[in-house]
């Protein structure tokens, strides 16, 4: 049994959320929302599907679905919260999987929802949309009426929510688990060996020394070879149910539910893409360009997220990196700098590198009390700091939506990570407008906001093409540890071109990366590089315009559960995202920090015996 203020040995206060693990207000809550559950969804049951003589009565389900919603949710923040920061606690563990039962019957609740919007017609939706207690919730009642033409029958939708406890759900808990659970051996370059958690493993492949990443990324794959079977078992689990509930609900592409999920058109994910490719030499040209300042030829994976070896780089303290980011976001935008304050003096943050941790950051939160929670491994790098702007910025995306109702705060991935993205480029502009920052630290800044954009421009379009083409081959049976390791090499190296030294993809990358592996979302990987563009040209609004662009700025996150991504741009920026146009500017902005960066290199790096500097001429 877990003692009473457990969560307290972390770093975040979670005592808003219930005062106690499993104490009595926590099971008085669980068993009145599985009580009220039950009773709603046996009213909805009895319900025929929407005609006008029943528009009353629907109205009611919606706005008590909301109520349990929100409910729902809150309880899934709080045990998130618990399992995420010690994944080696089997109260948490089973908490989780007890959960899974109740999203089970919260999603057989909205099957009801589905089924009563599917059959109806526009008369009797526009007067159930019309009613004054809905009429801010058109945009969520329009979105369950066309996810509605997708479901199968009544009886399959209940068996596919019960199945997916014990089927889709359980593999990713049991890749969390993993995932929490795993040690590799890590080889210093002083001979010196450890076992250390994988959620470790990212930190020391940001190290400026290449022997440790190196030593890192062996070391850390080693250990996911040693899981490989498990990590491919739950791939082409997950993979494969969704193809099945695909074919069974009639969805006519795999990526229908993606689009569905980002609230965009395949018009506009097409016209990203195209202006990736076709600006695909920017990301190459910046990898070159670090590849000469690290002194080698050719950048491998375990590159991708290192900093330049800066001469005298201390590491940054967990003090140190909040000043530096509630500074900057201070001086830039002071209601942001504010909220982050506000937020470590609450407590929200659980940041330290501990033994049990999952890898990864997220912020997570409840509209029930108005809260959010990020949770992070900080390890002392400028990453860490902007790690810890990004999740701020989803925060703040929260905190300015925090009274809207819950059915217009639900905001899609590609509009979620442009608030993240937004702050980032905040305290990256911070560190370089700072005066009392030298040039070593503005080349600091400046080198992590060209190496994200690497990452967006390249790294995670592989993520793209890789399950596009795992779910296209996926289709005609599961795929060996052999053919999804092949198919993570050719993808890389097809993205990367000749900038990627031979050899040095990463083929366990399948299995390391959580984003493969969550079954809530499908395809977690595009909408980064669609909300790391979008905010560019947000970011590059707001130094034309200066604090008059904020309001707008505000607008345009209040806006995010309210509409869809195409029309929340064309509203709040007059931006057309179904246009290759728009995200090639916003790609080609990214060669100033690159020319600033290519200037102030031999400011910094001392000369060689010839004369010369690293990264002079880029």
């Amino acid at each position: 049994m877990v003692k009473k203020g457990a969560d307290q040995e972390m770093n975040w206060d979670l005592t808003s959320y219930f005062p106690a693990f499993n104490g009595p207000e926590m099971a008085q809550f669980k068993e009145a929302l599985d009580s009220d559950t039950q009773d709603l969804l046996s009213r909805a049951k009895t319900l025929a599907p929407l005609v006008d003589d029943n528009v009353d009565a629907w109205e009611e389900v919606f706005l008590q679905c909301e109520n349990l919603f929100t409910r729902l949710r809150h309880i899934g923040s709080y045990v998130g919260c618990l399992t995420a920061a010690d994944a080696r606690n089997e109260a948490y563990l089973k908490e989780e999987a007890a959960l899974t039962l109740l999203y089970a019957e919260g999603s057989k609740l909205q099957n009801e929802l589905l089924r009563g919007l599917k059959t109806a017609s526009d008369g009797s939706f526009a007067a159930l949309a019309g009613r004054e207690a809905l009429s801010d919730a058109g945009f969520f009642l329009g979105r369950m009426r066309r996810e509605a033409r997708y479901t199968m029958d009544s009886e399959r939708e209940a068996l596919a929510a019960d199945l997916r406890v014990d089927g889709l759900s359980a593999w990713g808990r049991l890749y969390d688990t993993l995932s929490g659970k795993l040690e590799f051996e890590m080889r210093f370059p002083d001979e010196r060996t450890e076992k250390l958690p994988i959620s470790q493993r990212r930190s020391l492949m940001e190290n400026p020394d290449r022997r440790v990443r190196q030593a890192a990324f062996e070391g850390g794959n080693a250990a996911w070879e040693s899981v490989e079977d498990v990590a491919a078992a739950a791939l082409n689990a997950i993979s494969g149910t969704r193809l099945t509930l695909n074919r069974y609900r009639e969805v006519p592409h795999f990526l229908e539910v993606a689009l569905f999920q980002s609230a965009i058109t395949r018009k506009t994910l097409d016209a990203m893409f195209e202006a990736i490719f076709s600006e695909v030499e920017v990301g190459r040209r910046i990898l070159r360009f670090r590849a000469k300042a690290m002194d080698v030829e050719k950048v491998a994976w375990y590159d991708l997220g290192a900093p330049l070896p800066f001469p005298d780089v201390s590491p940054m303290d967990w003090e140190e990196g909040t000043r530096l980011v509630q500074g900057a976001f201070a001086r830039a935008y002071p209601a942001l700098g504010e909220f982050t304050q506000a937020m470590y003096d609450k407590r929200w943050i659980d940041y330290e590198p501990r033994a049990g941790k999952r890898p990864g950051g997220f912020c997570t939160g409840s509209s029930m009390i108005a809260e959010s929670r990020i949770f992070m491994t900080y390890n002392r790098t400028m990453g860490d700091a902007l790690t810890l702007a990004h999740e701020a910025g989803h925060a703040f995306h929260s905190h300015v939506m925090r009274d809207l109702r819950p059915f217009a705060q639900g905001y899609p991935m590609t509009l979620a990570e442009s608030a993240s993205t937004f702050a980032e480029m905040i305290l990256a502009d911070g560190v370089l407008s700072d005066p009392d920052v030298d040039d070593l630290q503005q080349a600091v800044g400046l080198d992590s906001e060209v190496g994200h954009a690497g990452a967006y421009l390249l790294d995670i379009p592989v993520r793209f093409e890789y399950e596009k083409a795992l779910y296209e081959e996926r289709g005609d049976g599961e795929l060996t540890v052999s053919q999804l390791k092949a198919l993570m090499t050719e993808k890389q190296r097809g993205v990367f071109g000749d900038v990627l030294q031979e050899g040095g993809e990463d083929s366990w990358f399948w299995a390391s990366k959580l984003h493969f592996y969550i079954t809530g979302v499908t395809f977690y990987n595009f909408p980064y590089t669609f909300g790391y563009l979008l905010s560019r040209g947000l970011f590059a609004m707001f130094k034309n315009e200066g604090p008059d662009f904020l309001p707008r700025y505000e607008r345009f996150l209040r806006l995010t559960g309210s509409d869809t991504a195409e029309h929340v741009a064309k509203r709040s920026i007059g931006g057309n995202l179904e246009q290759p146009d728009f995200w090639v500017r916003a790609i080609r902005s990214l060669e100033e920090p690159l020319a600033q960066l290519e200037l102030l290199l031999p400011r910094v790096f001392p000369a060689g015996d010839d004369g010369t500097s690293r990264g002079a001429d880029g």
